[in-house]
């Protein structure tokens, strides 16, 4: 399944009629005390960077909403250092990229991003967010699924294998500090184009 498929499943039929808890932005913060055990259980360093994926609306408002959440960070920026760049991908799809070296500033800047799309009414639009881990060439990741109101790991291995094991091990450590998706196939995949690349690039 590629990038495009992985999307296109999240916002397909069976993802909303299987969807079972509505995504609450606070758990967002969960991932602050992630970051800590992910360093200290697993040896995983945060990749000082995350994202914020979602889909555009052909709407005046909706770019308003997007200018709004640009100005909340680059408010946000100017206290925190906490840089950002918005991009579309090649299917369509938008991202906000974050770049800090502090885990909890990448949290702080993600939630203030979603939060403001869904007080506008947009929330339907978010499709999830990212943030990123490094450990001896490997990377992993934690997502949120907005459309599931839960995390899951991925953990690529160039630009089409996952390493499983690894993420069976990431679900062990963080379940119960987590709220982890239960159903393994809503574990969707999101590929990077690049075997070094983030999926955001």
């Amino acid at each position: 399944m590629g990038l495009f498929d992985s999307f296109r499943a999240m916002l397909g039929i069976s993802a909303e009629s299987d969807a079972t808890t509505k995504a609450d932005p606070e758990d967002l913060f969960g991932m602050s005390t992630a970051y800590l055990t992910m360093e200290a259980d697993l040896r995983f360093d945060s990749a000082d960077e995350a994202a914020l994926c979602f889909s555009s609306v052909d709407s005046t408002d909706f770019a308003d909403t997007v200018d709004a959440v640009e100005d909340i960070l680059t408010a946000g920026s100017e206290e925190t250092g906490t840089e950002f760049s918005r991009h579309t991908d090649g299917h369509g799809y938008n991202w906000v990229v974050l770049a800090d070296d502090d885990p909890e500033d990448l949290v702080t800047s993600v939630h203030f991003a979603a939060d403001e799309f869904i007080e506008r009414g947009y929330g339907s639009r978010l499709l999830a967010a990212l943030f990123g881990f490094e450990r001896d060439g490997d990377r992993a990741y934690w997502i949120y699924s907005f459309r599931r109101g839960a995390y899951y790991p991925f953990a690529p291995q160039g630009t089409s294998t996952r390493n499983q094991s690894l993420e069976f091990k990431l679900e062990s450590v963080l379940d119960g500090e987590l709220e982890i998706e239960g159903d393994e196939s809503y574990w969707y995949p999101l590929w990077p184009s690049t075997p070094n690349g983030h999926p955001w690039d």
